[in-house]
């Protein structure tokens, strides 16, 4: 009998620990952000061909989205800063974007860093806004973030 209250116990706490954490997951489902994957890397006639895959979930259009960025060589250190424009982004839109970075080697980039961003504007969108939802993630060997 004891083997079963302990069970019960058991089970009772798992489902209250679960219900509890239920509220979490749902605000952090529904919150606000905009998704910039480093999707490829290519080299191209003009240097490296960076090509990104951007949803914005953030619910306002953006009418201008650009981000400062920093490439890293092999050897870990920055090679340059840049500013990469992504123009306009409708809400709910995925847009894919290309970039050709003249004079950079894809294969001698081993990450790229989202600085800042340069400029964010929408209807009650701040740059502040689009960094604090941005999520990175990547398709490549090259580390990508904030």
């Amino acid at each position: 009998m004891t083997s079963l209250t302990a069970s019960l116990r058991l089970l009772a706490s798992t489902l209250a620990m679960s219900l509890a954490a239920a509220p979490a997951w749902a605000q952090s489902a529904s919150a606000p952000q905009l998704s910039l994957e480093l999707n490829a890397a290519q080299p191209s006639d003009k240097g490296c061909r960076l090509t990104f895959v951007v949803n914005n979930a953030l619910g306002a259009d953006l009418s201008k989205a650009a981000f400062e960025i920093a490439l890293f060589n092999e050897a870990g250190v920055v090679d340059r800063l840049t500013v990469l424009d992504f123009k306009d982004l409708p809400a709910g839109k995925t847009k894919v974007t290309r970039f050709d970075l003249a004079g950079t080697d894809c294969a001698k980039v081993s990450r790229v860093l989202i600085n800042s961003a340069a400029e964010c504007a929408g209807a009650g969108v701040k740059p502040a806004g689009c960094m604090r939802g941005l999520k990175t993630s990547t398709k490549t060997g090259i580390a990508f973030g904030v």
